[in-house]
């Protein structure tokens, strides 16, 4: 570290609000277990052994994760059971064996017949029974397959049948982030829900067992849809939370762990603007507000202690520089913040901004002390 305060660090950096991370991740264990399924929180967006260690009750806790990088780094930490939900591409099933060689319940998921067949013949060669579950299309989102869909659905079971194992069925609503209150998101929650579970019973129905029904995305993780049928809940950013999820109506800024630390280091005052020293290197490219009623621009502008500056954004952002100045509309006059000023800058991304950096800088609400320097990974 470069000081035990905030404002002896080198700008920009990444700050980490402990009193936020920990509300989030008690209000998601909060609705999830009202709900009576297990919380399978995924892990891209820490990338961190030390915020896993803070989020979970224990190693045994089963994670999610998008990348077989973050699976084979938690499993060296000591967890065991990990989910890797992203389609698998067979030159990365020599990578999945090893890890289960090593202890790890890896799982996998798919939504072909021709995976099936890769993950079955590797699970063959390798005498290790590869457990897999097959991705429902939900919501025309992405990837899946329909969960009317039950003669590829019985297909891909019947091909993993032999040599590697079916575990169960996964969808992600997508499709959830472009809600903008309690009702839209609540609709996604029930089509998200109602399409794995439709699918499972076409497969029992074909003589198959299916032990995992899972579901996730964060705005449908916090709705207010009971989940008979389901057995977990993936969610990931819902314990830091940003911008986006603040627009679909799931958090406040009030509720943003993460945040960006820069430094004022010029004026064009004749046009209104200041520039800081967070381009779109620290914050990210991310304009995922763009498309929502209120554009957040590249992030939220808030004083040192993390409180908002209404109406302050940063406009543009070029590598190394962030412009900041008034939304469009606002009232309010830009405020006299000399060179040298402290600001964090709210991101529209979580997971795209900590991208950027590799180490939180562990604080506690406005206190500028720091607590802790956590490093975070990336890869793949």
């Amino acid at each position: 570290m470069d000081g035990n305060s905030i404002l002896q660090l080198a700008t920009p950096c990444l700050l980490l609000d402990l009193e936020r991370l920990d509300r989030n991740v008690r209000r998601l264990n909060e609705t999830i277990g009202a709900k009576g399924v297990t919380y399978r929180p995924h892990l891209k967006t820490a990338k961190s052994v030390d915020v896993t260690r803070r989020v979970l009750p224990s190693l045994a806790h089963p994670v999610t994760v998008s990348t077989l990088k973050e699976a084979e780094v938690f499993a060296a930490a000591g967890l065991t059971d990990i989910l890797y939900a992203v389609g698998i591409a067979p030159a990365k099933l020599g990578r999945v064996v090893e890890l289960r060689r090593k202890g790890a319940d890896l799982s996998v998921i798919l939504d072909s017949v021709e995976q099936g067949r890769t993950v079955a013949k590797a699970s063959a060669v390798s005498k290790e029974r590869i457990p897999a579950l097959i991705e429902i299309d939900s919501d025309g989102h992405r990837g899946g397959v329909a969960p009317e869909d039950g003669e590829t659905l019985a297909a891909i079971a019947a091909v993993l049948a032999a040599d590697a194992k079916l575990r169960g069925v996964l969808t992600h609503a997508g499709s959830s982030y472009s809600s903008r209150n309690r009702e839209e998101i609540n609709a996604w929650a029930v089509r998200e829900r109602d399409a794995v579970v439709s699918a499972a019973s076409r497969l029992r129905k074909a003589g198959y067992e299916v032990p995992v029904v899972s579901v996730g995305s964060t705005p449908t993780a916090l709705s207010d849809i009971d989940l008979p049928g389901v057995t977990e809940v993936r969610a990931g950013v819902s314990m830091f939370f940003d911008l986006v999820q603040a627009g679909v109506g799931v958090c406040t800024p009030d509720d943003i762990a993460l945040s960006v630390l820069t430094t004022v280091i010029g004026h064009q005052k004749e046009r209104g603007l200041m520039i800081v020293d967070a381009g779109w290197m620290a914050l990210s490219r991310d304009r995922g507000t763009a498309a929502q009623p209120i554009d957040q621009k590249y992030g939220l502008v808030c004083d040192i202690e993390g409180n908002v500056l209404e109406g302050l954004l940063v406009l543009d952002a070029n590598q190394e520089h962030g412009i900041v100045g008034m939304c469009e509309g606002s009232a309010a006059r830009l405020p006299e913040l000399p060179v040298g000023t402290r600001l964090r800058i709210l991101p529209n991304h979580a997971c795209a901004t900590a991208a950027q950096h590799s180490a939180y800088h562990v604080v506690q609400g406005g206190d500028p002390s720091i607590r802790a320097l956590w490093p975070r990974f990336g890869g793949w």
